[in-house]
């Protein structure tokens, strides 16, 4: 938005008293503002009435480069670049754009410079600014996609404001990207949190605004997947739309990728591999770029390495024939991988096949990258495939994650997560040639920027990303404010969220921001999706102090039972929990939160609720769903004091309200541990830390879900309350990923007393599991999880007699990992 200038009349006809006026109102101004403001005005190289010359004879994706220029510096300040093919005369800065082998036809002056030593490599740019002998910013790509990225760099690094354009008078760079795969994938589906309502419009901006940071590639999707085939949200058919993404990836210059998995039921039938042959040719023939096919091996689509091999020799024919560079690339993706079916995949990605492009490493692969890397051929390039988009039950989880997020937010919420995004990338980029994301919608949005940033230059600091970010896609004037802000959202989910003392600094920084902010500032989907996740979680801090303080007094009711009688102590503890709904606390926040809701679906269809904006479900970014899931057990409670009401004596009510309360007593000499709890993390024996395995393959990580059959364990409403019958401890488990032991030791025990080992196993994954004791005293052996979660067992004396003992769990062979929830270990 283009603000105007208020206009003020001068009361008093007098030239020098308006004059006067004027100036001490500048001197006022001046003395008013930081030293630093100031210093940033007199030390700048305005441009706001520079040209750009460019060479007469541009490339397509030249031609597109400095479009974006022209086209991004009037969005954000009104000022309309002219465009010349030669050096005017007169003095008005000059910004020269174009590939360093045309240099002669648009450096005017500086021509010499395109000799100097210091050269770009492929896709690489040099950006100079110089002050004689005339005002100029030279931008000179190493070729085409050099050329766009040297404009994106630069657009990123200017002073835009409204009627004004300029860029520190000293700025020098050349730059050339570290990995030559950067990108992310953009499915339009109706599984994304937001992208089936795009038109094709959104997605050309989206596209651009993640080539202005260095995107090469942009990985798009077939109709049919392992979604439904339509949205309500679409305006275009499916296909029409992956024909047009097509188009405008290509008229960026950029490589097209498609993910393409195996939906069809049988891959040896020839009959089934004719239409599966079709549909893919039809898909093939319309799009006017592909470069690259990729199909996981799982998730979805599972197939065996024989099968999937010979069926991709058949797909490349007809890839081939369309696109003659094409290559088809594959991951070894099952959730269940046995030995032989990883055997049988390498062995086919070593005879690298002719149609053969490379392994993707993605979510749910067995084999740790570093493995992969020393497995196949060097020759062989590997491309990362990171889940940037989702925050539990995925590759790459919040580490320790507190309950209350996790049963709020969920899996897709708002997630910048810009350090730890730094860490992963840095960890594995080596072993790879680049990385194109897995996303599912705008939720990870500042992770993608992040993450092109570092396949860029892996040294870059985030804060820098974070304040270019901000500064292009929100204001200038809010560079520092939102990039500090983003970082400090990443700091609310560190620790246990009742102490964390981050969440009210964050929610403070971010209101301060949204009082300055223009109506152009509070429409912008970026600055919304950070407010909205500042007060997101203060009002989730509020409310969990205030229900856990509530499940508190409603216990010691309860206690009270034998004094109060228990129907009164039940009544009393029930209306007590109740005050969360009746007695709702930080509705402002809450209200906050819905109108940012609507508000986001306004300006990109984000899908925050499922009957409101129409999301597939909660767990696809529908975190609005979940804000107000009771963060104490009053659900718990609630349904067990009904079914203890029911109970015609009082004496049974005393013996059912006493167990009730003590559910986690491990009684004298004994222990409890909630492995939900971060102060039971101190048991779990730690082989490496989340800096070294982010992705949980050789250490324990936090896992969340009750994963239980049943209907006890079931969601229900009891009391206005929605959420399980099961205790919130079942919530949340320790744990390890496919063969990876899961050990939790014990120490200070009494060395000549036997103990029980009362064990809950919950969580999603229900495998078989394995229990020892010091690793070689068996508890027991593998046991099917999923329906009992409470289990006993004695614990071998010999285990304990040296006054400790380390409990070691491991699933059985193609099982998804071990998950422990809770231990009581009994001194009997």
């Amino acid at each position: 938005m283009i603000q105007k200038r208020a206009h003020f009349s001068n009361p008093i006809d007098s030239v020098k008293r308006f004059a006067l006026r004027t100036l001490l109102f500048t001197i006022m101004s001046l003395l008013a503002a930081p030293a630093s403001a100031v210093q940033s005005e007199a030390n700048t190289l305005d441009l706001s009435n520079a040209v750009i010359v460019c060479p007469k004879r541009l490339s397509k994706p030249e031609q597109k480069a400095v479009a974006v220029l022209v086209e991004e510096v009037q969005k954000r300040t009104g000022v309309g670049l002219r465009i010349l093919n030669q050096w005017p005369k007169g003095d008005a800065p000059v910004i020269a754009i174009g590939p360093v082998v045309s240099a002669k036809t648009f450096l005017g002056p500086y021509q010499d410079l395109a000799a100097s030593s210091k050269q770009p490599e492929k896709e690489g740019y040099r950006i100079l600014t110089k002050d004689a002998p005339r005002p100029a910013v030279l931008v000179i790509g190493s070729d085409a996609r050099g050329v766009l990225f040297g404009v994106g760099r630069l657009l990123r690094n200017l002073s835009m404001q409204s009627g004004r354009i300029s860029i520190v008078p000293d700025f020098q760079l050349t730059s050339s990207p570290q990995y030559p795969v950067r990108g992310h994938q953009l499915g339009y589906r109706p599984k994304t949190n937001s992208y089936d309502a795009w038109m094709p419009a959104q997605f050309d901006q989206y596209i651009r605004e993640l080539a202005i940071f260095g995107a090469n590639s942009i990985e798009i999707m077939p109709p049919r997947t392992d979604d439904d085939p339509l949205s309500p949200h679409m305006k275009v058919e499916p296909l029409k739309m992956m024909i047009e993404l097509s188009r405008i990836i290509d008229s960026y210059s950029m490589d097209v990728w498609i993910w393409y998995p195996n939906m069809g039921k049988n891959y040896t039938d020839p009959v089934s591999l004719q239409a599966e042959l079709a549909e893919r040719e039809e898909i093939f023939q319309k799009l006017p770029r592909i470069d690259a096919v990729f199909v996981p091996g799982g998730d979805p689509g599972d197939l065996h390495p024989d099968v999937l091999f010979a069926w991709m020799e058949k797909v490349a024919v007809k890839l081939n024939k369309y696109h003659p560079k094409a290559k088809i690339w594959i991951s070894p993706q099952a959730f269940k991988p046995a030995s032989d079916w990883l055997d049988s995949f390498y062995r086919h990605v070593n005879e690298k096949p002719v149609w053969f492009g490379g392994v993707v490493f993605g979510p749910w692969i067995k084999t740790p990258l570093p493995e992969i890397r020393r497995i196949v051929d060097s020759e062989i390039p590997i491309r990362h495939y990171p889940d940037i988009t989702h925050s539990l039950s995925c590759q790459y989880p919040v580490p320790l994650w507190d309950l209350a997020f996790a049963m709020t937010l969920g899996r897709e919420c708002f997630n910048p997560r810009p350090l730890q995004e730094k860490q992963i990338h840095n960890l594995f980029a080596p072993y790879t040639c680049g990385s194109i994301s897995y996303s599912e919608g705008t939720n990870d949005d500042v992770n993608k920027f992040v993450w092109s940033d570092q396949d860029w230059d892996a040294k870059t600091p985030v804060i820098e990303t974070l304040r270019e970010y901000s500064r292009l896609f929100i204001g200038d004037d809010f560079a520092e404010d939102c990039a500090q802000g983003f970082l400090a959202q990443e700091q609310n989910w560190n620790g246990p969220l009742i102490v964390n003392p981050q969440i009210e600094v964050t929610l403070q920084q971010w209101q301060a921001l949204e009082k300055k902010a223009s109506p152009q500032v509070l429409s912008n989907f970026r600055f919304q999706m950070g407010l909205m996740r500042a007060y997101y979680d203060a009002y989730i801090k509020q409310r969990l102090i205030y229900e856990k303080d509530l499940e508190r007094q409603a216990v010691e009711k309860l206690r009270a039972a034998e004094k109060l009688g228990s129907l009164a102590s039940m009544a009393e503890a029930e209306s007590i929990l109740k005050q969360a709904k009746t007695k709702p606390i930080a509705q402002e926040y809450r209200r906050r939160c819905e109108q940012l809701a609507d508000d986001l679906f306004a300006s990109i269809g984000a899908q925050l609720t499922v009957a409101k904006h129409g999301a597939i479900e909660r767990g696809r970014g529908a975190f609005m769903d979940g804000i107000d899931e009771p963060l104490n057990d009053a659900v718990y409670l609630l349904t067990h004091l009904a079914d203890i009401r029911k109970m015609p004596d009082e004496a049974p009510r005393l013996s059912a309200i006493e167990s009730l309360i003590h559910r986690t007593d491990p009684g004298p000499g004994g222990f409890y541990n909630h492995f939900g709890s971060v102060n039971s993390w101190r048991r779990i024996v730690q082989n490496m830390s989340w800096e070294q395995d982010p992705g949980n393959l050789f250490s324990p990580l936090l896992g969340f879900e009750v994963g239980l059959s049943g209907e006890e364990y079931a969601r229900v409403v009891v009391d206005g309350f929605e959420g399980r019958k099961a205790p919130l401890a079942w919530m949340s488990q320790a744990t390890t990923l496919y063969e990876a032991p899961l050990s939790i030791h014990y120490d200070n025990l009494e060395p000549h007393s036997e103990y029980m080992l009362k064990v809950a196993y919950t969580g999603r994954f229900r495998s078989s599991m394995r229990c020892t004791a010091d690793e070689k005293y068996v508890v027991h052996d593998l046991i099917q999880t999923g329906r009992i979660p409470i289990m006993e067992f004695p614990v071998p004396r010999e285990a304990t007699a040296d006054g400790q003992v380390t409990f070691t769990w491991t699933c059985g062979q193609g099982q998804r990992g071990s998950q422990v929830a809770e231990i009581w270990l009994i001194r009997k």
